[in-house]
């Protein structure tokens, strides 16, 4: 029951003994806390408006990364539009080159064909006329042996011409 129903002694030496800690915290204790305390909120009120500043600068940072991103990325696809239609016009050029060579070797061959075509019939004209020549030779030769048949074949050629 006694702690139940404090005596009159132990009640005044603890209001006692509180007050003079009171005291002692209220004068030595108290404005060094508060103070650390003010300090303590003003250093996360610093902190936080670092933080929602680092926040706003991070925001903007991103912003001016994806705006980077994306004219780098328009940059890149300008740069393949470049290389591949000059690597279209190259290809392009390539073939009317080679196109235009094949041409000029066509026509250089058939040049060259054209020629031997005229050289082959002047050869074969030229052998069929002395075959003709050979062969009239021989023939003549042959009807001719005698003076009869030479004055006979005379006389029908002399016909011939005068009648045309």
């Amino acid at each position: 029951m006694e702690l139940i129903t404090p005596e009159f002694g132990l009640i005044f030496w603890q209001v006692l003994v509180f007050g003079i800690l009171f005291f002692l915290l209220a004068k030595f204790a108290w404005k060094p806390i508060i103070q650390s305390l003010h300090e303590r909120e003003e250093s996360i009120d610093q902190a936080i408006k670092l933080s929602e500043e680092t926040k706003k600068e991070m925001a903007e940072l991103k912003a001016g990364n994806e705006q980077l991103l994306v004219s780098a990325r328009a940059e890149r696809d300008a740069l393949i539009k470049q290389a591949k239609e000059s690597a279209d016009a190259m290809i392009a050029q390539a073939k009317l080159d080679a196109q235009a060579a094949a041409n000029q070797e066509i026509e250089k061959a058939r040049t060259a064909f054209e020629q031997e075509k005229v050289a082959a019939v002047a050869a074969i004209r030229k052998e069929a006329a002395s075959l003709s020549l050979d062969l009239a030779e021989k023939v003549l030769k042959s009807q001719l042996k005698d003076k009869a048949a030479q004055e006979k074949l005379v006389s029908e050629w002399i016909a011939d011409v005068t009648l045309k």
